[in-house]
């Protein structure tokens, strides 16, 4: 017997074969970022899964620095600022004249 469905979204795929995943999927996944596996099985049907990242694979460097981060956040989380409008500004003036389609075809990899 197959399993019933607990949430059924429709959603449609982009030129680019670019869909969103809903987020009462995401958030039933415990994912808010990252990778998912999808999974088409013989009868047509496919699942989608949270990938599990294994520890051994993690970049040490960018786990170290993100403990880092985390740490100093934590002890003095006085040093959190929001930017300030210069920052914004000279943010904005890099990327002015910068276009992004986002219907272009992806390059492979």
């Amino acid at each position: 017997m197959a399993a019933q469905a607990l949430l059924e979204f429709e959603a449609t795929i982009t030129d680019r074969g670019q869909t969103t995943v809903p987020s009462a999927i995401r958030n039933m996944l415990g994912v808010k970022k990252g990778t998912i596996i999808f999974k088409g099985l013989e009868d047509g049907t496919v699942v989608i899964e949270r990938k599990e990242i294994a520890d051994d694979n993690a970049d040490p460097v960018i786990g170290d620095f993100l403990a880092f981060l985390e740490a100093d956040m934590a002890s003095s989380p006085s040093h959190i600022r929001p930017l300030t409008q210069d920052l914004l500004d000279r943010s904005a003036a890099l990327t002015d004249g910068v276009e992004v389609d986002l219907d272009a075809t992806l390059e492979d990899d």
